[in-house]
């Protein structure tokens, strides 16, 4: 099983340094000699390598973070001890000193005297999620590329669809656009395929449509298009995917959904990167830290310095703004809408935005843990009661002017 840290001193452990290929293992404790072997990364020598720790009773191993490579090896070791993935940067050793073998040792030294501190590692249903859910999130900016790369074809073509239909990826602009990669020139007949409130452009379209388009543009849009169809056919896939893991979290789901700006999608992309197990975050101050939406400390004789947010996981600091920006322009649910607007006047749209995702996470936080629905903050209350009393006093006020008002 993993585990987030080791507050204390161990008897024995293991730390290992892993490559591509191969494993080294140091092993220390207080009834035997350290010893240091190298296994090759194959699912068969792996296993070899979980046989020689539990002839030495080895219950916690450490492992440093790299690249992918570590991902397999504990895949096979979770089963059988308690693992340890550290940060590299937490563990670097003393600068000309750097081997394979002194490496693992020194990751094991740290291991037993329990000064290491474990990356988040969460259930292997959640981190099958987060990896089909990056992959959409990937497939949907290739999308994008290629509708971009659509767009442009036909400014070369000299097509300003673009310029009169809101979107040119809708029924009418798709339906336009794959009749004139099928080979047809006509604006009026390309016009005719206009629905809805567009058809009151007709004129316009007319316009619009009348270019000159050759058969290499012909090939590219057709090209273009095929592409997008097979991305499209992908993410159907992907989704589908997803539904059988949101299935089995949904109640999770249902219970972020009463968080203001929080979608369906959006409280999938979170539990995907943070689970639904709220015990590997001690407080909600830890979770909004490995996140990367509050600021870190820059505190020096006693004077605080203002310092930037951290890194953090980019995949849910994305997701959260999303969620931020629904929830700043939240009509039904005005609470992070005013503070946004405050927080803006103050220091700027992009601060705000992130201190509404810090809020929105917070709130997540708290859902998951306790297992119940969103409840507005007592200081949310007060602030839409201030609202609410402020707006009774304009009224008053002009009603009060009105019939003072004298009108010949």
């Amino acid at each position: 099983m993993a585990v987030s840290g080791l507050p204390f001193i161990l008897e024995c452990g293991c730390g290992l340094d892993v490559h591509k290929d191969t494993v080294v293992a140091t092993i220390k404790g207080s009834d035997f000699e350290t010893e240091t072997r190298t296994f090759l990364t194959f699912t068969e020598d792996l296993h070899l390598l979980v046989g020689w720790l539990q002839e030495h009773h080895i219950t916690d191993v450490a492992m440093e973070s790299t690249g992918v490579y570590w991902r397999p090896v504990y895949a096979v070791l979770e089963d059988y001890f308690r693992i340890l993935l550290v940060n590299a940067r937490h563990i670097k050793n003393v600068p000309g000193q750097k081997t394979d073998k002194k490496d693992s040792e020194w990751i094991a030294k740290l291991l037993l005297s329990g000064l290491l501190r474990g990356s988040f590692i969460p259930a292997q249903h959640v981190r099958e999620l987060r990896e089909l859910f990056r992959h959409r999130r990937k497939l949907v900016a290739m999308r994008t590329s290629e509708k971009n790369r659509l767009q442009n074809i036909l400014e070369s073509a000299n097509i300003k669809l673009r310029s009169v239909v809101s979107d040119v990826f809708g029924v009418s602009g798709q339906a336009m656009v794959r009749a004139i990669a099928a080979g047809q020139t006509d604006p009026l007949y390309l016009s005719a395929m206009a629905k809805g409130s567009l058809v009151k452009k007709h004129a316009e379209l007319i316009k619009a449509l009348n270019g000159r388009v050759t058969a290499h543009h012909r090939f590219m849009l057709n090209l273009i298009l095929q592409s997008i169809d097979y991305i499209n056919l992908q993410i159907a896939q992907l989704e589908a995917q997803v539904d059988n893991y949101r299935n089995l979290m949904k109640n999770d789901v249902t219970l972020l959904e009463t968080i203001p700006g929080v979608s369906r999608q959006i409280a999938t992309g979170i539990l995907s990167e943070i689970g639904n197990n709220m015990e590997y975050f001690p407080a909600h101050q830890n979770l909004c830290s490995w996140a990367g939406v509050c600021p870190g400390n820059n505190q020096s004789a006693g004077k605080k310095y203002s310092t930037k947010i951290t890194k953090g996981n980019r995949y849910l600091k994305t997701t959260l703004v999303e969620a931020a920006w629904a929830a700043s322009r939240s009509k039904t649910s005005p609470t992070f809408a005013i503070r946004h607007r405050q927080i803006a006047s103050r220091r700027g749209n992009k601060k705000a935005t992130i201190a509404i995702a810090h809020k929105i996470l917070i709130a997540a936080y708290h859902v998951l843990r306790d297992k119940e629905p969103y409840i507005m903050h007592t200081k949310d209350k007060k602030i839409l009661e201030n609202r609410r009393l402020k707006m009774i006093e304009r009224l008053e006020k002009q009603l009060s002017n009105l019939k003072h008002t004298s009108y010949k």
